[in-house]
């Protein structure tokens, strides 16, 4: 159930709506559901097709936000011709699976329940042999669920540079380019550590669908480079703050005196199937349709959006202002819909996500504007480090905020959305939606 914070039921219901329609339309289980087919003889997967006899075992092993739903459907469309599983999940987010097992860990932050988690992981694969087929089930989130440190590197090295990016402001691409190869899974390394055939199957949470982004691509080729690597932290002015070992590593390997990843024309991949299930896309096209069911004018912005929240934040206040003053691009009743994922580059110290800091820095852009809301929304159900989704404003929302004394200019300066809409009920909460295709955001004028 979505809640969401706005005095008006009207709106509440109309949001809740066009939002649920989006979560429906890449939930995970239904995905797989619809993808996976199985026979007397075979199994398909998408259009890829195997033959059940060639195979003596099935292995399931996977990790991201979405991939506990993803056992589970994968478990009753295959029930026990599955010999064993392992998955990894954030905390909260698992599903009662029988032969698959759920581990929980920690996201965005790796922690100790993932390392030990990857290292059973890895043990698992390890094992399997050419007549054995590895189905590998990955979602936005599997980067941190999964830390399987480099040789050389400690569980708190990987913690400490995720941090330092984190906060950096880089994008999930640059990210997880440092983070696939400071690890001897992700960028192709769990695809290699195998001769059995895989199928990795795949719920994107990056933009464009590139398979080597998506979890840090542990079953897809890796065109990154150490150097690239070095470049990225050297850019974003953490190349002396990162820990002693990952400095190392990189130069290491910027020198070849450690491995490179595996790249495109590798061998290995020939015996790989990536197959891409679901993504922000589809999440998209349900708003629209939805909205467009509930009477209103529907332009989907964009799928790609990149960059920071809060310069988000005033394309949509600009689009608002001119649907207000001249009726463009939309006449009222109208929806503005884009998907992607931003960033935000913490300057201070408070609570927060990407949805809720592009809400609070689009308040300011509507203040006054009758019958506007703009929402952001984690499609995850969790946006950034909190327990809720996203938040929803209006043209009223600061003159709510003056009156509870609450400070926005200083909220968006400390990042610190959370206590902002908290205190003025403003929040979207649904918990765990059990899914993860990057953000919605929304402009409605009604």
């Amino acid at each position: 159930m979505i809640q969401i914070g706005v005095p008006q039921p009207r709106t509440r219901a109309l949001l809740a709506r066009l939002l649920q329609a989006g979560l429906q339309a890449v939930d995970p289980y239904e995905a797989v559901r619809r993808q996976v087919g199985v026979g007397r003889r075979h199994l398909t997967i998408g259009s890829h097709r195997y033959a059940l006899e060639k195979f003596q075992r099935i292995v399931v092993v996977g990790a991201g936000k979405a991939s506990a739903r993803m056992a589970l459907a994968l478990e009753q469309k295959l029930g026990p011709r599955i010999d064993d599983g392992l998955v990894v999940v954030k905390y909260g987010h698992g599903a009662p699976t029988t032969t698959i097992r759920i581990v929980e860990a920690g996201h965005p932050i790796p922690d100790a329940a993932g390392l030990e988690a990857s290292r059973q992981l890895m043990a698992m694969v390890n094992r399997l042999t050419a007549a054995d087929l590895l189905i590998v089930l990955l979602s936005g989130g599997a980067s941190s669920l999964l830390p399987a440190p480099a040789p050389g590197i400690h569980l708190e090295d990987k913690q400490q540079t995720t941090k330092l990016l984190l906060r950096s402001g880089a994008t999930i691409h640059e990210i997880n380019a440092v983070r696939k190869h400071l690890s001897s899974l992700k960028g192709g390394q769990l695809a290699a550590a195998t001769p059995a055939r895989v199928a990795s199957v795949i719920l994107s949470d990056v933009i464009g669908n590139d398979l080597g982004t998506i979890g840090s691509g542990p079953t897809a080729p890796d065109p990154t480079t150490f150097g690239e690597a070095w470049e990225i932290v050297e850019r974003y002015g953490v190349s002396k703050t990162i820990p002693a070992s990952v400095r190392k590593r990189l130069k290491m390997g910027m020198q070849h005196r450690v491995k490179e990843t595996p790249k495109p024309r590798a061998a290995l991949f020939r015996r790989v199937d990536n197959i891409l299930i679901g993504d922000n896309q589809a999440a998209v096209d349900a708003v629209a349709r939805a909205a467009q069911q509930q009477g209103l004018r529907t332009l989907i912005l964009s799928t790609t959006v990149t960059g920071e929240a809060r310069e988000l934040a005033k394309t949509f206040g600009a689009m608002a202002r001119e649907i207000a003053g001249h009726g463009r691009p939309l006449q009222r009743p109208c929806c503005i819909i884009a998907g992607g994922e931003t960033t935000v580059t913490i300057r201070g110290e408070g609570t927060g996500g990407r949805a809720q800091e592009f809400a609070l820095a689009a308040a300011t852009e509507i203040a006054g504007l009758p019958d506007m809301w703009i929402a952001g929304f984690a499609t995850d159900g969790t946006d950034g480090p909190t327990s809720v989704a996203g938040a929803l404003v209006d043209g009223q929302t600061v003159v709510r905020a003056r009156r509870k004394q609450l400070d926005l200019s200083r909220a968006l300066q400390e990042n610190d959305a959370y206590p902002f809409f908290e205190k003025l009920q403003g929040h979207i909460v649904t918990g765990p939606t059990g899914t993860n295709v990057n953000d919605l955001y929304l402009l409605l004028a009604l």
